[in-house]
């Protein structure tokens, strides 16, 4: 009885390797990084598993073992997109965290990935309501909390009145930057960050 045991658990040791294999967290992240580049080369509507399996070296099963759609794949990216958020700046004045906020908003959205991706898929979370509802999470949510706590610091060192409302901060922030790089596609001049730092914080009531 002891050698049966024995050979079922030995069995058992030879199944648990093959299947942690399955779900590598190498395989994992390179069909992760493959998401974007697909994203970025054929866009949403056009991307399929195939071509993410084929560009991260991996085969179909291993992405459907995942994920069970292209959807729920770009969901996952997003949401891990979400959860690194963007850094709380915390440089002592709200000038110095405007203008670190503006710089790091500036160099994300200036990225070859990003300049294709977020318009692509905003476009289409007008017809997926879940797609709509992680981008919110990675786009607005994740970074209000970060406008909220910068400007929850400038109140307590004085520099604004209490009333001031996070989502304005925010949208004054974004918004310009957006609207340059990824709408009208302009580069920023010189000079331009630091003159839109100056407004938002006048416009903040600084």
């Amino acid at each position: 009885m002891a050698k049966e045991g024995s050979g079922n658990d030995s069995a058992a040791a030879r199944r648990t390797p093959a299947g942690a294999a399955v779900l590598r967290e190498d395989k994992t992240e390179a069909i992760r990084a493959a998401v974007f580049a697909e994203l970025a080369a054929a866009g949403f509507a056009r991307m399929s598993i195939e071509g993410i399996a084929r560009r991260a070296g991996v085969g179909k099963t291993a992405v459907y073992r995942r994920w069970r759609s292209k959807l729920h794949l770009v969901l996952d990216v997003v949401s891990a997109v979400a959860a690194a958020g963007m850094p709380t700046p915390d440089t002592g004045s709200l000038p110095g965290d405007v203008r670190m906020l503006l710089e790091v908003a500036a160099r994300a959205l200036r990225h070859p990935m990003a300049s294709q991706i977020v318009p692509d898929l905003l476009a289409e979370a007008a017809r997926s309501p879940e797609l709509a509802a992680a981008l919110k999470a990675a786009l607005h949510d994740s970074q209000e909390g970060v406008a909220a706590a910068v400007v929850a610091r400038a109140v307590e060192r004085g520099e604004l009145p209490p009333d001031v409302d996070p989502r304005l901060a925010l949208d004054l922030l974004t918004g310009p930057l957006y609207w340059r790089l990824l709408v009208t596609r302009d580069e920023l001049p010189k000079g331009y960050l630091d003159a839109l730092s100056a407004s938002v914080v006048v416009a903040l009531g600084a």
